[in-house]
């Protein structure tokens, strides 16, 4: 496989579309066209982290953290993200990072983090708006269950837990082509009216250049009559963090342990317990302070986050328990859940995952 046929398979499952407008994902080195020998699949590229990839003969290093964040200037070495990227370039070994793009994911690194705690009825913490389309396109009556399959085929009409949705009114439309036309249906220069079918579906936005794809390709006319409209819904299935519930609820010391355990935690700074049992928890992987507002409204009983500064703490206001378990702890079982979806697509080439402890932070 080349290294394109590699990122289309992490793509469809986590869309670069979908990261956050101040992230850098997708291919940050290497050339696209490359065949690949095999993929190290880690947290943090680093140098030690090329170091492995030379080590295991791999030239792919799909990361979830993006080495080069902000704008590289020049490439002289004077820093860790330079020498890494000048390791990479210099051995021929590409850098992919997926970042924000997994984070917004359903089944993402919040689902992992839940996953881990053992929480039931989750749902996304923060939905994302501005990523469901509308398409309401006009078909002849003959032909509408081969174009409405077909949007189907390209993934529109789904929402949440299912799919094959669509609206559809019968009705007559009417129209005349000029000299110039060819149409399928009537005669040219000439009105005509035919029996259509009004369908109309939701869809994703990453999917539009397929769906536009399918009914172009399915449908009869010489000119498709289609809208497309931006929905204000947020999107349930597509956001920052989760929120659920324990099977059975807990103290709050008994809980912070069973988080520290679980996450190996060096330590898990807290904002003042409540005394109240815990119950609803909601989780975001890495900086989460923006969401803490967002866990309050939702009636979580603790929010399970990182990078927590001093004043965050003040903000729990007595509604919630606020906890930091690490940047890197909340993250860790990323590159599993990466190595798990990517295992089931490719098996052309070795899938490794990495070795090379990224944490960059140590406790006494």
């Amino acid at each position: 496989m080349t290294i394109q046929e590699v990122i289309n398979q992490i793509e469809d499952f986590a869309p670069t579309r979908y990261a956050e407008d101040f992230d850098n994902v997708g291919l940050l080195v290497g050339d696209k066209s490359k065949e690949v020998a095999g993929a190290l699949i880690t947290l943090d590229t680093l140098e030690a982290t090329v170091d492995e990839a030379i080590e295991k003969k791999c030239n792919l290093i799909i990361s979830f953290h993006p080495i080069i964040f902000s704008g590289l200037k020049k490439l002289n070495g004077k820093n860790y993200v330079e020498r890494t990227v000048l390791k990479a370039i210099k051995n021929d070994i590409a850098i992919y990072a997926i970042h924000t793009a997994l984070d917004n994911q359903h089944k993402g690194v919040n689902d992992m983090i839940s996953e881990k705690l053992g929480l039931k009825n989750r749902q996304i913490l923060i939905p994302r708006k501005d990523s469901i389309k509308k398409l309401t396109t006009f078909v002849p009556l003959k032909n509408a269950d081969e174009v409405r399959n077909a949007l189907f085929g390209a993934g529109g009409g789904s929402i949440g837990n299912y799919d094959n949705c669509s609206f559809n009114i019968t009705g007559k439309g009417s129209f005349k082509g000029n000299e110039e036309s060819n149409p399928v249906i009537g005669e040219k220069g000439q009105i005509h009216f035919e029996e259509e079918v009004q369908i109309g579906i939701t869809y994703q936005a990453h999917l539009e250049s397929g769906i536009l794809k399918n009914l172009f390709k399915s449908h009869p006319y010489e000119e498709v009559a289609y809208e497309i409209h931006s929905l204000e819904n947020r999107n349930q299935h597509l956001g920052m963090g989760m929120i659920g519930e324990l099977e059975e609820e807990m103290d709050e010391t008994s809980f912070l342990k069973q988080v520290k355990k679980t996450f190996n935690s060096g330590c898990i700074k807290h904002s003042e317990l409540l005394n109240k049992p815990i119950k609803k928890v909601a989780v975001l992987g890495g900086s989460g302070a923006f969401a803490i507002e967002n866990a309050k409204a939702a009636g979580a009983d603790i929010f399970i986050t990182a990078d927590l500064k001093y004043h965050d703490f003040y903000k729990a206001e007595e509604k919630l328990v606020l906890a930091d378990i690490g940047h890197y702890e909340s993250e860790q079982f990323t590159k599993n859940l990466l190595y798990s979806f990517l295992s089931k697509k490719i098996s052309s080439f070795a899938l490794i995952l990495a070795d090379t402890n990224t944490n960059p932070i140590n406790y006494l």
